[in-house]
């Protein structure tokens, strides 16, 4: 026994000399080696630390999915024994057969590996996740930290298409022009070169939270029961901490407005939309009736992504206000375990219009001064245009309108937190469109 210890006290020693002498000699090479040699300590460094919090992740997602089995197995050996699933509704075992592809628009090195960094952290297939990063022209610095990856990512590059002419007054938007050139082009080579039935599509500066993949494949399932869906967003733009409720990490809505920041589509829609895409902005060129179609996206209660660089080619727009506050989800939500049905169009209208039009209506100065606090969810109805946007100020949102739409608004209705409870913002019950109040 003690030439055993002995034996295994000197081979420990040995180890960690062998590894500290490997370091020693990395850090020790001159800047003057070549780009691999003199970045290879780096990515050791980083490599080592990735798997040790990967390893601590994976425990910490195994716990909490054990609690949610525990909860929740009951529950679903209860509904299957009393409803048989509908012919329509796909196995929950093609979960394992889902190929999402996450295409990442670079732009900046200072946030490229920062996303990438944490997709890497969260991800957890590559064979059903496959990274592809589409370079913005091309950027030596950007190319570098890209290649430092290896063979995780795919990385494509858009080619120099020349110079650009823009007139006076267009000038200033010449930023958007070539951003939306390299949108059209990327999507173009998911589709039209690599073949995907489907993509996740966000940009460098976005982070994200652990089931922000598991969120996806659920809705990829969805998907095909409801085709009135066109997108699916993993932002809530006015999800600041004190305006969702946390307990409803799990829950959705759909919304008129289309979202993006991390968000999700099918070939069938760019087949629809790349013959037509446009010069400049076409996020909100997106939300117009022609494109909409009277189609809805989806939506968190609690936000799957949020901007964590606030330049670019918007400036900033909204960083301050909104984008910097959004309360961003800290709870696995293991999907597969959850019944989503409650969101195809026939049963969500069933089930949410006679919540939002049965809860009280109040007056502001009542939610003010704080009064009526037996009212757990309450209603405000506007009337127009005019009540909209004092309403917003009042509530802290968005104001504007894209194409009529106020942002986030389902069927003329928003849902929201203010002080602990839950709001609803909507028209009339007779609603009938849009632009009845706002064209």
């Amino acid at each position: 026994m003690l030439k055993k210890s002995i034996f295994f006290f000197w081979g420990a020693a040995l180890f960690i000399a062998w590894n500290c002498f490997f370091f020693l000699f990395l850090w020790s090479r001159p800047p003057s080696s070549s780009f691999f040699f003199s970045s290879l300590t780096a990515e050791v460094i980083r490599l080592a630390l990735f798997f040790l919090t990967e390893l601590e992740r994976q425990k910490e997602l195994l716990r909490q999915i054990h609690l949610y089995s525990g909860a929740l197995w009951g529950r679903r050996r209860f509904f299957f024994s009393r409803i048989t699933p509908k012919p329509s509704s796909p196995p929950l075992f093609f979960f394992a057969d889902i190929v999402l592809p996450v295409l990442v628009l670079a732009f900046f090195f200072s946030t490229v590996r920062r996303c990438l960094d944490k997709i890497f952290f969260f991800f957890s297939s590559a064979q059903r996740f496959p990274v592809i990063v589409s370079l913005f022209f091309f950027h030596a610095e950007t190319a570098r930290v890209i290649a430092s990856y290896f063979f995780f990512v795919v990385h494509i590059r858009q080619p120099d298409l020349g110079d650009f002419f823009f007139s006076a007054e267009h000038r200033k938007f010449q930023g958007y022009y070539i951003f939306f050139l390299h949108y059209r082009w990327a999507l173009g080579q998911i589709f039209r070169f690599f073949f995907y039935r489907a993509v996740i599509v966000v940009e460098d500066d976005l982070f994200f939270f652990s089931d922000f993949f598991e969120y996806f494949q659920a809705a990829f399932l969805f998907f095909f029961a409801d085709r009135s869906l066109w997108c699916v967003s993993a932002c809530f733009f006015f999800g600041k901490e004190q305006m969702v409720d946390v307990s409803q990490a799990f829950f959705f809505y759909r919304t008129d407005f289309f979202p993006g920041l991390g968000w999700f589509f099918f070939f069938e829609l760019w087949d629809e939309l790349e013959p037509k895409w446009p010069f400049f902005f076409w996020d909100d060129w997106m939300r117009q009736p022609e494109q909409r179609r009277d189609r809805s996206c989806i939506r968190p209660e609690i936000s799957r992504t949020m901007i964590f660089f606030f330049k670019g080619v918007s400036h900033g727009q909204f960083f301050d206000h909104f984008f910097f506050f959004i309360k961003l989800n800290d709870r696995f939500v293991p999907f597969f375990f959850f019944y989503l049905s409650y969101l195809k169009k026939e049963e969500y209208e069933l089930f949410f219009f006679p919540k939002v039009y049965a809860a009280p209506e109040v007056k502001v100065e009542e939610l003010q001064g704080n009064r009526r606090r037996e009212l757990g969810t309450v209603f405000f109805f506007y009337s127009g245009r005019d009540s909209f946007k004092a309403f917003a100020i009042f509530f802290f949102l968005m104001d504007d309108l894209k194409s009529g739409v106020p942002r986030f608004f389902f069927r003329g209705i928003v849902s929201f937190v203010y002080r602990g409870r839950r709001v609803y913002l909507a028209p009339p019950a007779d609603w009938t469109g849009y632009d009845l109040f706002f064209f």
